[in-house]
């Protein structure tokens, strides 16, 4: 039994932890590949029933920590305190005003699934919803096939469920791993958590390249969520997908983190697909614009006999 309960916890472990990668992360939060919409909902409620919640909320967030990485701005900068990037984050109640996904998940927000799933933007009814969808399953599993395989299945989600929360702190620490590229925030390479992540740990890889579909770019950073992603597309259930190289040339921003404290304008959810126009950029500029001041005429202070004796007294100081 113990073998049996062992091997369940492994290939759920795999299943969930490949819908938050090659789901949640590579597909919604990137559009690093496109595939059919169905493919879509199998990857993201593979990665729903880990514990990783509103789908759309998730996406939101992790396009805004590239946007604003490592200011005040990301919604999990550890430089800002270890409990709020770990998990104080997660329990917030709302959107900010810069996390909007009406700012930066135009594509999402129409979706009806995703819509439904996100609770109408409360956080702790999302978090709530997706909480009963997973326990419940978890007790029809236990009815169908023994309470063994749904303990199996519930502590692999829930696993899987902090493995995000502990990528996001560990490889933002500049000591624990390494950079093949030079960009201009903390992110660092970490074995370990790549291994745990089956391929995520490849972090200034990937923020170096945020639209590739492929993370792991050396012999030794094996990336099994490309592997799957590779996969797909040799059975014709991924039409299009961005990969680069160790060897692609990082035109980023480089060397140490800027503090940002305002927002950016351009919105880039990846390499290749900006979403933020430039009539939508000039439109926003134009109503942020300041109101110009109305000039007052000296002439509606001043009345014409003061500019006279104005003028006879700068006379008389110049005779003298």
């Amino acid at each position: 039994m113990l073998v049996s309960c062992l091997i369940a916890f492994l290939c759920f472990y795999t299943v969930h932890m490949i819908g938050i990668t090659v789901g949640y992360h590579r597909l919604l939060a990137h559009r690093s590949y496109t595939c059919p919409k169905f493919v879509e909902y199998i990857l993201v409620m593979a990665g729903y029933l880990g514990f990783e919640s509103s789908p759309m909320w998730w996406a939101t967030l992790h396009r805004a920590h590239h946007r604003y990485t490592d200011t005040e701005l990301d919604p999990h900068a550890p430089k800002y305190g270890i409990y709020e990037a770990y998990i104080g984050w997660f329990l917030h109640k709302e959107y900010a005003d810069h996390l909007k996904p009406e700012k930066l998940s135009k594509d999402m927000i129409n979706d009806p699934l995703y819509k439904f799933l996100d609770a109408g933007g409360d956080w702790h009814r999302a978090h709530l919803l997706n909480s009963f969808i997973n326990f419940s399953l978890r007790g029809i599993m236990a009815l169908v096939w023994g309470w063994e395989i749904a303990a199996a299945s519930l502590a692999a989600a829930l696993i899987v469920q902090q493995m995000p929360l502990l990528l996001n702190v560990v490889c933002h620490i500049p000591k624990a791993g390494y950079k093949n590229f030079n960009t201009a925030d903390t992110s660092v390479n970490v074995g370990w958590v790549a291994f745990l992540t089956l391929g995520e740990g490849w972090h200034n890889n990937h923020h170096a390249f945020p639209g590739s579909a492929r993370h792991g770019l050396t012999a030794t950073e094996f990336d099994p969520s490309w592997l799957v992603i590779k996969t797909m597309k040799a059975f014709g259930l991924v039409r299009w997908m961005n990969e680069v190289s160790i060897t692609t040339p990082y035109k980023g921003l480089q060397g140490e983190p800027a503090v940002v404290k305002k927002p950016v304008e351009l919105e880039i959810v990846s390499d290749l697909q900006p979403v933020s126009t430039k009539r939508e950029m000039a439109a926003d500029r134009e109503r942020t614009a300041p109101t110009p001041l109305p000039v007052t005429n000296l002439a509606d202070r001043t009345s014409t006999r003061s500019r006279a004796e104005g003028h006879r007294r700068a006379r008389q100081k110049l005779k003298r």
